[in-house]
C-alpha cells in the first residue's frame, strides 16, 4: 500500500495503530454476514436444523471471510475516518 493517495495527497496511516478502526470494521461486517446467514438457516429449517451443513456454510464464512474483507475494511475505514476529518473541517 502507498503511503499517501496519488490522487489528492492524503497520508494513509497518521499514527501507530491507526489500522485498529479497520479491524473493528472487519469483524462488525462479517459478524454481521454470520448473523444474517445463521438466522436465514434457522428461519428455512425450523425445527429440523441440520447442524452440520450449517456448520460447512458457516465456518468457512467466520475462517475466510475476515480475510477476504480486510483490503475492503480498509478502504472503507479511510472513508469513515475522511468523513469525519471533512466534518470536523467544517465545523471549524
Amino acid at each position: 500500500m502507498k503511503d499517501d493517495c496519488p490522487r489528492c495527497g492524503l497520508h494513509f496511516e497518521r499514527e501507530h495503530g491507526y489500522w485498529v478502526g479497520a479491524l473493528a470494521v472487519n469483524i462488525a461486517i462479517v459478524m454481521a454476514i454470520f448473523i444474517v446467514t445463521l438466522v436465514v438457516i434457522m428461519v428455512l429449517t425450523v425445527p429440523d436444523v441440520p447442524v452440520g451443513p450449517s456448520l460447512l456454510i458457516l465456518v468457512p464464512i467466520m475462517l475466510f471471510g475476515p480475510i477476504v474483507f480486510y483490503p475492503f475494511s480498509k478502504t472503507l475505514w479511510m472513508a469513515i475516518d475522511y468523513g469525519f476529518l471533512l466534518r470536523i473541517s467544517d465545523s471549524a
